[in-house]
Order: structure tokens, then sequence, then C-alpha cells
């Protein structure tokens, strides 16, 4: 019990979200055991709302072409509304969290044209080969929404557990409407996110710094 629980502490250590990856793809195989793994989560009544649409190089070039058109021509309309606004501590965890990037990538805080460019990484999934887009059951809403959450992280920690570097992003789901079009997916998924996935360039600055975690007496709040 002690090793497997080190085993998942240093996992959950040492994932991090890449920035940066090198164009070589995943095997399938490996993609798969991946997903499979993943899938273990724990859903309500089993329901296991997920599914994933997994692009390859060619794919994955094309689908960041379409989105980056789209980031110019269309307004954001996401399936699921953006959080209303972000507050206290969730605020400057936010701006730290920004603030690492732009240090690490040498982009001055002031540079709005280097920090729109940035922004405009994300639709190029940092250079990664593959993209997973992750969906949900419309009519299991937000609970569907929540189950895949779980989902989502257990596909950060197997893929780190393979070798495989990964990045969750919201903002692609901004243009759900392209996704639908260029990935001919269905009214009745809702589109949560993207996980883009290959092997990390260690070399990329954007992959040199980490971000902090809350300490608990922030998150438990013991009753006794």
């Amino acid at each position: 019990m002690t090793d497997s629980f080190q085993t998942l502490s240093d996992l959950l250590h040492t994932r991090h979200s890449c920035r940066g990856f090198r164009p070589d793809p995943v095997p399938r195989d490996v993609a798969e055991r991946i997903i499979a793994a993943a899938g273990r989560v724990p859903s309500w009544c089993n329901a296991q709302p997920w599914q994933v649409i997994v692009t390859t190089p060619p794919q994955t070039a094309a689908l960041s072409d379409a989105l980056l058109h789209a980031v110019q021509t269309d307004a954001p309309a996401p399936d699921l509304d953006w959080p209303k606004r972000y507050t206290g501590v969730y605020q400057d965890r936010r701006r730290t969290c920004g603030f690492q990037l732009y240090e690490a990538i040498g982009i001055d805080r002031g540079d709005r044209d280097a920090r729109h460019a940035q922004m405009l990484e994300n639709y190029r999934f940092f250079g990664a080969p593959h993209v997973a887009i992750v969906t949900s059951d419309a009519d299991l809403g937000p609970y569907g929404a929540m189950d895949t959450g779980g989902f989502v992280a257990a596909f950060t920690l197997a893929a780190q557990a393979l070798g495989v570097a990964s990045i969750p992003q919201a903002a692609i789901a901004a243009y759900a409407p392209t996704l639908r079009r260029v990935l001919d997916i269905p009214d009745d998924r809702l589109i949560l996110c993207a996980i883009s996935f290959g092997y990390a360039d260690p070399d990329h600055p954007a992959n040199t710094f980490r971000t902090e975690r809350a300490p608990l007496d922030q998150v438990i709040d013991w009753r006794t």
C-alpha cells in the first residue's frame, strides 16, 4: 500500500501542463492504454459519459488551422458557460500561473502582442501531435461533466506513467461550433475540453516552470 501511494504521489508531483511538445507521434497502442486506464475512474451509476475524438498529426494540423481561423472570425461559443469571474485566491492563482509562464518564455507583462501570440499557441496545441476532444452526454448535464472531469485527470496521470506529456485545455471548447463542424460531433454531446498530448520538448522554456498547490488549511474544513 505504501509503495502504491508513493507511485501515485510521484505521478501527481511530476505531472505538469506541457506547453512545448516534440512532433513525434505517440503509438496508437500507448494512447489506447492511457484512455483505457482513465476509463477506470468512478462515475455516477457507472454511466461513463466520456468519449474522446483523438487526432493523428495530419488531422491535428487541420483542426488547428480551423480553430485559428475561428479565433479571428467568430465569437466564443462554448457548450458550457465560462466562469462568471475569478476573484480572491482564485484570481491570485490564475495570475500567478500566467506570470510564471510569461517569465519562463521571456514575455514582458505589458507586452500585449506577445501575450496574444502566446495565447494563440493554445490553438496550435502547443505543437502536440495529438489532441483528444473530450465530450460528455448532454442529457447527463453537469453531473456527466463532473464525472468526465475525473476522466480528464486520470488521463493526464496515465499519460505521465507512460512517459507521455499532456495539457488539458478549456480554451479549445470556446469554439464548439468549429469543432462540431470539423469533427462531425453531434449536438447530443457536450464539448468540455481538449487534451493535447505527445512527448515533451525538455528544451522548451515554457516547460521550465511549475505551479504550486494550495496548503491543506485552504482545502480542508475539519468538523469535530
